[in-house]
């Protein structure tokens, strides 16, 4: 299939982002003044150029494999929204130690949290976009791009915003992924879990995520579902870096 491209700018450790469904520049540019001590390392997942097309729709397992090659010079990763689940499937895989840190964004694990109806409808939603595309019913698609932080009014659907929708479907459904969190939680990785504040269902998945993998949580309210835009996020996550060993090795002792 190709390799996937990785652009990277700056200077000092590597930080590997891997974005989900909005591109590296709208998932990661508030990010940019890092690059003056972390070298930025921007995975272009396949579908978003100028990485090729991905066969058979977006696919977690399909990006695992990318990733995986990439974790070799040990980087701290950094994933969000879909994202997260195939570095989560790659780190799992990985060998004890080629991951210096965690740093997981709002994903969809939806599993986490049983029985619970906003995470439920989170689900089925989510599901459906990526099933149906452009045909799911109108407002659910318009109330599900809202909570994923697409600039959708009253009128209709931003260009780009339907590109977007047309890119995921036919996807894997990430209500399907069941990274292996035991392997990563038995490594030892430092794991730190962000959401932004805007949507219950997703705050009681980082939570549960955070709780599985014994990581440090945070939340960063004023850019929705894009966290890494939202105040204070760019300065806890260069904290939890040069430090990610803290949270753990207080718990433990």
């Amino acid at each position: 299939m190709g390799e996937i491209v990785v652009v990277r700018d700056g200077r000092g450790p590597e930080v590997l982002l891997v974005h989900g469904g909005a591109g590296p520049r709208t998932t990661w540019g508030a990010l940019a003044p890092l690059a003056d001590r972390w070298t930025l390392a921007y995975v272009h997942r396949r579908g978003y150029p100028p990485s090729s097309p991905p066969r058979h729709g977006q696919d977690f397992e399909v990006d695992a494999l990318d990733l995986a090659p990439l974790l070799v010079g040990r980087p701290h990763v950094v994933a969000h929204s879909y994202g997260v689940l195939g570095a989560l499937i790659a780190a799992a895989a990985a060998p004890s130690g080629s991951v210096r840190s965690l740093t997981l964004i709002e994903p969809p694990l939806t599993h986490l949290v049983p029985d619970d109806p906003e995470v439920a409808w989170l689900e089925r939603t989510g599901d459906a976009v990526l099933t149906h595309g452009m045909d799911t019913d109108p407002v659910e698609l318009r109330k599900f791009l809202r909570l994923a932080g697409a600039p959708v009014g009253g009128g209709p659907l931003p260009e780009d915003v339907a590109a977007g929708v047309r890119r995921a479907h036919g996807g894997r459904l990430p209500s399907e992924a069941r990274p292996r969190l035991d392997s990563i939680r038995a490594a030892g990785v430092p794991v730190l879990v962000a959401s932004g504040g805007h949507a219950a269902a997703m705050e009681r998945i980082c939570d549960a995520l955070a709780t599985a993998l014994r990581g440090e949580r945070s939340v960063h309210p004023g850019a929705g579902h894009f966290v890494a835009a939202a105040p204070g996020f760019a300065a806890r996550l260069e904290t939890f870096m040069r430090n990610p060993g803290r949270a753990r090795a207080t718990s433990d002792s």
